[in-house]
């Protein structure tokens, strides 16, 4: 019995030794990265967001930007802002419950995500968009291609993850964190301080086989996904997709709005057959820009790539394919890696 005691007083000391290391750990995350945009009361949450207003002689329409999981608005706007900021209107936000942005109770499924996107446009007073989502962005992405094509000027779907997939693969810790009571425990004790171990590795899987860009984590504030709030709210998030898509999935074939998908053949972190194709397969109309020895993030190896995306969609008279081929020599050089052997929709980096 004095053993037992002595076990459970042990372990309860651990319990409360690691949230207090998550409680500091995250105050430290929060002041290293604080909020680099306003604040909007829209849809019943707080959302932090940066709104570039239309520049004079803008020769695109106003861009909106959607991120994936892990991330923030940082992840897209750092490498893409300065190719666009003199040519369009442009609105880069935390989705609910990332970066800055409240989660609030009913924020959980990309449709609900892309309803207070749209608040936030109004907001702002766009009323009509090219819709740019990367990874679990391009879900909230088509929700607005089938539900708002009145919002909708094109569509650019960036590695996204919008199909269900193969035996509803995510990472344990993810299952673990979306648990009722043991992942509000799991994510107010472990998820910093292991998340901490696992960034590097996490990034660099993301990219692979293109190598990481100098100073990424800093640039694109990806630690604030540690933080147990933002944390419980991504594996929620992952965790719900599949079930999303697998409904959602067979309305794509309504969307009426010029898409392109741009995507990778390397990609480690969704299956890019699967999502990829299956959009280009499913949208009328969609082009696709398919990119040998690319991975997850065409927005930082591939920016001008997007970019062309984006204008093309935009009407302008853009050859994809010639872009992509210029980029697939570029990157030809980047050091190839095997596929994870347990690939899923969801990492511990942004997606």
């Amino acid at each position: 019995m004095n053993l037992l005691i002595a076990v459970l007083c042990f372990l309860l000391a651990l319990g409360f030794a690691l949230a207090g290391v998550t409680r500091i750990g995250a105050w430290r995350i929060e002041r290293l990265y604080p909020p680099v945009g306003a604040f909007a009361d829209v849809d019943g949450i707080r959302l932090h967001y940066v709104h570039l207003a239309p520049p004079a002689g803008a020769d695109l329409p106003p861009v909106v930007f959607i991120h994936g999981a892990s991330a923030n608005l940082n992840d897209q706007m750092v490498p893409l802002r300065p190719l666009l900021e003199n040519r369009a209107e442009l609105l880069f936000l935390d989705r609910p419950g990332h970066g800055w942005s409240e989660r609030g109770a009913d924020h959980e499924t990309p449709r609900a995500q892309a309803r207070a996107i749209l608040a936030l446009m109004d907001h702002v007073g766009i009323r009509r968009a090219i819709i740019v989502g990367h990874s679990f962005g391009g879900a909230a992405t088509a929700v607005l291609g089938v539900e708002h094509p009145d919002r909708v000027a094109g569509l650019v779907f960036l590695s996204a993850a919008t199909h269900p997939w193969p035996d509803r693969k995510t990472s344990w810790y993810y299952k673990v964190t979306d648990m009722p009571v043991l992942g509000w425990l799991f994510s107010q004790t472990l998820t910093l301080p292991a998340g901490w171990s696992r960034l590097t590795p996490a990034v660099e899987s993301v990219f692979a086989p293109n190598p990481v860009p100098d100073d990424y984590l800093r640039r694109a504030a990806i630690p604030l996904v540690l933080r147990p709030l933002a944390f419980r709210a991504n594996a929620r998030d992952v965790e719900a997709l599949h079930d999303f898509v697998s409904e959602e999935a067979p309305r794509y074939r309504t969307i009426t709005a010029p898409t392109v998908v741009v995507s990778g053949d390397s990609d480690t972190v969704v299956y890019e057959e699967i999502h990829s194709l299956g959009l280009a397969r499913d949208i009328p109309g969609a082009e696709l820009a398919w990119v040998h020895n690319l991975g997850h993030k065409p927005d930082w190896v591939a920016p001008d790539l997007v970019v062309g995306a984006i204008e093309k969609v935009a009407g302008k008279p853009v050859d994809l394919q010639e872009m992509a081929r210029a980029v697939e020599a570029r990157i030809a050089g980047d050091r190839a890696l095997p596929k994870r052997e347990e690939e899923t929709s969801g990492e511990l980096a942004p997606q």
